[in-house]
C-alpha cells in the first residue's frame, strides 16, 4: 500500500469533476428559458400521465439506466468475507439517514427558518429532503470508491444490497415520515414512481449485464451510454428551475436555506458511519465507500420522485436539486478526508 498522499489518477470524467458547475449552467440557462418561454416550459408540465411527467421520465431514464447496468447482484454472496462493513452500510442508509434527515428539515423549515418562509412552502422543502433522506447513493458511490482506493467488489456488493433493499424500503420509508411531517401521501403515485424509476431500471440493468455476458462488453456499453446521464441531469435541473424561476428569483435565500440541513446531514452521517468503522476495525479499503454511501443521495430518485409526488413547479422538487447542487463538493472534502485519516485505520 503506497502512501495516502499519492493518490492515483482521478477516475472522475470531465462530467462528474465539474457536476457542480454543469448544475450551476443548467440553473441559469433554466431561469432564462424560463422567463422567454414560459410556453414551452407549461407544455412539458402539463405533459402528465397518472401524476408521472412524461417528459421527465424519460430524462430520469437516461439518468439511472447507466448507473443500473454496473449493479451486478451475483457479486452479493461475497459478503460473507466482510459482514461488519454492509451492516454498518444498511444500519446507517436505513436506520439514521431518512430519519435524521427528516428531524433536521422539520427543525430547520418548522423552527429555525420559520419566521422567513412561508408554511405551505416549508412542508415542500421538508418533503423534498425527506425524499433526499430515504435515497441512498447507487453510481457516484463507485467513483468515491475508487478515489480512496476502496475495494470495488465489496463496494458492488454494498451498493447492490442497498438497491435491493430500496426496492422494498423506499416508498414505506418515505410514507411514514411524510405521514409523520402531516405531508399528505398519494400512495398510489409513490409506488409507481419506485417502481419506474428503482425496479424497472435495475431490471433493464440485469437484462443488459446478461446480454453483453462479459465484462469487457459490460465497460464499453456503459462508456457509450453513460453521456446519456450527463444529458438527463443537466436538462432535468433546466427544467425545474425554468418552473421554479419566479419564485427563486423573488427569493434567492431559498437556496442558501435549503443547503443547510443537507450540509449538516452530509457531514454528520459521514462522522457517524466513518467513525463507526473505526471503531470496529472495518478495513480503510471497505470502510471509506462504506460512509459515502450513507453521505452520498441517489438524487435522480429523490428528483423523480418529487415531480411525481408534488410536481415539477413544487418546492420539494426544487429542494432535491439542491442536493445535487452541494453533493459534488461535499463528497470531494470527505474524499480528501478519508485519503488522510487512511492510516489511522488498520488493514486486514
Amino acid at each position: 500500500m503506497t502512501d495516502a498522499t499519492e493518490v492515483a489518477p482521478s477516475p472522475l470524467g470531465s462530467f462528474e469533476r465539474l457536476l457542480s458547475l454543469w448544475v450551476a449552467l443548467a440553473i441559469v440557462a433554466g431561469l432564462i428559458l424560463g422567463s422567454v418561454a414560459p410556453g414551452l416550459f407549461a407544455a412539458i408540465a402539463s405533459a402528465e400521465i397518472a401524476s408521472i411527467n412524461l417528459v421527465i421520465a424519460v430524462l430520469i431514464w437516461a439518468m439511472v439506466y447507466p448507473m443500473m447496468i454496473s449493479v451486478d447482484f451475483g457479486a452479493v454472496g461475497q459478503v460473507a468475507r466482510q459482514p461488519k462493513g454492509l451492516l454498518l452500510t444498511l444500519a446507517v442508509n436505513w436506520l439514521v439517514k431518512p430519519f435524521t434527515m427528516a428531524a433536521l428539515a422539520v427543525l430547520f423549515f418548522e423552527v429555525i427558518f420559520a419566521p422567513f418562509l412561508a408554511p405551505e412552502d416549508a412542508q415542500q422543502y421538508i418533503a423534498g429532503l425527506i425524499l433526499l433522506g430515504a435515497a441512498p447513493c447507487t453510481a457516484m458511490v463507485f467513483v468515491w470508491s475508487q478515489l480512496t482506493r476502496g475495494d470495488e467488489t465489496y463496494t458492488l456488493v454494498q451498493v447492490s444490497v442497498n438497491d435491493l433493499i430500496m426496492i422494498v424500503a423506499f416508498a414505506p420509508i418515505v410514507a411514514f415520515l411524510l405521514g409523520v411531517t402531516e405531508i399528505a401521501v398519494p400512495w398510489e403515485t409513490l409506488v409507481i414512481a419506485t417502481l419506474l424509476y428503482v425496479l424497472l431500471p435495475l431490471a433493464a440493468g440485469a437484462v443488459t449485464r446478461r446480454a453483453l455476458r462479459t465484462e469487457a462488453r459490460i465497460d464499453a456499453f456503459t462508456g457509450r451510454v453513460k453521456p446519456l446521464s450527463a444529458i438527463g441531469l443537466v436538462a432535468t435541473v433546466a427544467i425545474l428551475f425554468g418552473l421554479q424561476g419566479s419564485v427563486i428569483l423573488e427569493r434567492p435565500l431559498v437556496i442558501a436555506l435549503i443547503a443547510v440541513p443537507i450540509l449538516i446531514q452530509s457531514y454528520g452521517i459521514f462522522a457517524l458511519a466513518y467513525g463507526a468503522a473505526w471503531a470496529m476495525k472495518v478495513p480503510h479499503r471497505v470502510a471509506a465507500p462504506c460512509a459515502m454511501i450513507g453521505t452520498s443521495n441517489f438524487f435522480e430518485l429523490a428528483v423523480a420522485v418529487a415531480i411525481s409526488l408534488f410536481g415539477l413547479n413544487s418546492g420539494a422538487a426544487l429542494a432535491t436539486v439542491v442536493g445535487v447542487l452541494v453533493e459534488v463538493p461535499v463528497m470531494l472534502s470527505l474524499v480528501a478526508f478519508a485519503n488522510r485519516t487512511r492510516s489511522r485505520f488498520q488493514e486486514a
